[in-house]
């Protein structure tokens, strides 16, 4: 049979019964690459995976959560449902609506959303409204909002959202055939996502799947990282978009995740994140938003610390390591031709564009 969506696939670890329609879009079963250079360069104890949630239908991680969101939603009878977004959230919410033929209502901050995400939920039919305001003033008024009105709130204080958003975990464990990463590195922005992964992994360690639990590693950006400093940032900054949050819904679940693993909740520079944007494009080939970019960012930070030196591999000789790439890079294409070497522009003459790419210069001509 074809492959059906992630809650076919884990159906016996989520709410649905056997007569829930199913809202997918075929979400899920991302693939896990092999950083063979990336791992090199970072520091040589190191063993890097690379979980590509990009390659979910609109291209991030939220498409696990939405799939459960709005099945639900479906289930209890709600014709609309509403989410406060940075992009990715209003991407994946108006896509599913569309699925189900509900509709969908989305307040993004006035003016700060990457234009790949925010054409994508117009495309998909959603009601957009800017607010002159930041996510957080955002999502307030959405869940205002969605306590008075007969309108679901899908973002991720949605326990549905979580609830599909941890089947990541138990695809990590089942592509490692039962056996769990050393750590698992992830952005940081609403929180919802390293709570979900947290909770899928000590479920598969309830049922029997897996016998240990990786160290939780998430990265804030330094001008949006309230958890790291202890209290709301105000006026989040960070050209990473999908992580400018400057007071996480999922806040206390996240801190549990750090604490209850042994691992760490850092946070890392623009220039870091752009360094390792560019870094894990020309390196690996693979093109991710920019906030996904934290996670390696965040290793490189770690490593240059000496952070590793104190841990022995669980398995083999190297330290296993999973990044969470959150989104595709085309959700944000201005930031990567921003980071880009600018086209050459020649006339269409065989010298010059041989000299355009250094051959003639290279054969002494």
């Amino acid at each position: 049979m074809p492959y059906a969506g992630l809650i076919e696939r884990y159906r016996e670890y989520l709410p649905v019964g056997r007569n829930t329609r199913i809202i997918s879009l075929c979400e899920g079963s991302t693939p896990m690459v092999l950083a063979h250079n990336l791992g090199g360069a970072i520091h040589p104890k190191l063993e890097i995976w690379l979980k590509y949630e990009g390659l979910n239908p609109t291209g991030s991680f939220k498409d696990r959560g939405m799939t459960m969101a709005i099945t639900k939603a479906v289930e209890e009878g709600f014709q609309a449902v509403m989410c406060a977004s940075t992009g990715n959230t209003s991407a994946s919410a108006a896509a599913y609506a569309a699925r189900a033929g509900i509709k969908c209502v989305v307040l993004i901050p006035d003016g700060k959303i990457a234009f790949g995400k925010l054409s994508q939920a117009m495309i998909h039919g959603a009601k957009v409204i800017q607010v002159k305001g930041n996510f957080d003033e955002a999502l307030t008024l959405v869940r205002r909002i969605t306590e008075t009105q007969p309108i679901a709130l899908v973002n991720s204080i949605n326990p549905f959202r979580i609830q599909g958003q941890k089947t990541g975990a138990f695809e990590i464990i089942d592509d490692f055939d039962g056996i769990a990463p050393d750590f698992q590195a992830m952005p940081v922005g609403n929180a919802g996502n390293i709570t979900a992964y947290w909770k899928g992994y000590k479920e598969y360690r309830e049922v029997g799947k897996v016998n240990s639990l990786p160290r939780m590693l998430g990265f804030q950006a330094a001008g949006s990282a309230p958890i790291v400093l202890g209290h709301p940032v105000e006026k989040p900054q960070t050209f990473a978009t999908a992580i400018r949050i400057g007071n996480p819904a999922s806040w206390a679940s996240a801190e549990a995740a750090r604490d209850e693993s042994g691992g760490v909740i850092g946070m890392v520079t623009d220039h870091e994140i752009r360094r390792a944007y560019e870094m894990l494009a020309a390196t690996e080939g693979i093109f991710c938003e920019p906030a996904s970019a934290s996670s390696i960012a965040g290793l490189v930070k770690l490593a240059q610390n000496g952070y590793f030196e104190e841990h022995k591999p669980r398995t083999g000789d190297r330290l296993r390591v999973v990044c969470i790439l959150t989104g595709h890079g085309l959700k944000d294409p201005d930031s990567a031709i921003k980071s880009a070497e600018e086209p050459v522009t020649v006339e269409p003459k065989e010298e010059e564009i041989l000299e355009a790419i250094g051959l003639l210069e290279a054969a002494g001509v």
